[in-house]
């Protein structure tokens, strides 16, 4: 199991940017062997898709509230998966997970979640 650990959240602003970090402690062979994705969770609301990277970053995909916004990358040599988030708006305000995740269902591949970074945009 790979040890996940979030930080780089925040308060900003509306379209304001934050770029979020996502740091696995796994070696290079195991993170690369995932594909990896980033959740969200905004109070009172269950934990939905936003972003999936496949194996090598070729590839992405996004959910529509924030295509076009957000841009999820990866390191493999460091083990850490990125978010960039520009534009943000206050509905983007959660608490944000990355995990290891199925690119084609857009869900995830266990119940291996980090404790996650908060993000509040402000209006």
């Amino acid at each position: 199991q790979v040890h996940l650990v979030e930080s780089g959240g925040g308060l900003v602003q509306a379209g304001g940017s934050l770029r979020l970090s996502c740091a696995a402690s796994a070696s290079e062979r195991s993170f690369k062997s995932f594909a990896m994705g980033w959740f969200r969770q905004a109070p009172g609301k269950e934990r939905e898709f936003v972003a999936v990277i496949n194996l090598t970053g070729v590839s992405t995909q996004y959910a529509d509230s924030v295509r076009g916004r957000f841009t999820i990358s990866r390191d493999n040599a460091k083990n850490t998966l990125y978010l960039q988030m520009n534009s943000l708006k206050p509905e983007d305000t959660a608490v944000y997970y990355c995990t290891p995740t199925h690119y084609e269902l857009l869900r995830p591949l266990n119940d291996n979640w980090g404790q996650g970074t908060q993000v509040t945009v402000s209006s």
